[in-house]
């Protein structure tokens, strides 16, 4: 859970600015969709977790 909330800070909240509690409710989400399904990771060869299944 670390690392995921020390990436989730470092590729999404590093430079955003949020004026809405909606606006980083949706961020969030949209991040947990991206991490889920299309972030490349080293283990995975390249693949994204939804490439390798």
């Amino acid at each position: 859970m670390e690392n995921f909330f020390g990436l989730l800070k470092q590729e999404m909240f590093y430079g955003e600015r949020f004026d809405h509690f909606y606006q980083l409710e949706q961020a969030n989400q949209n991040y947990i969709i991206f991490y889920n399904n299309e972030r490349i990771k080293s283990i995975f060869k390249g693949l994204s977790t939804k490439k390798f299944r």
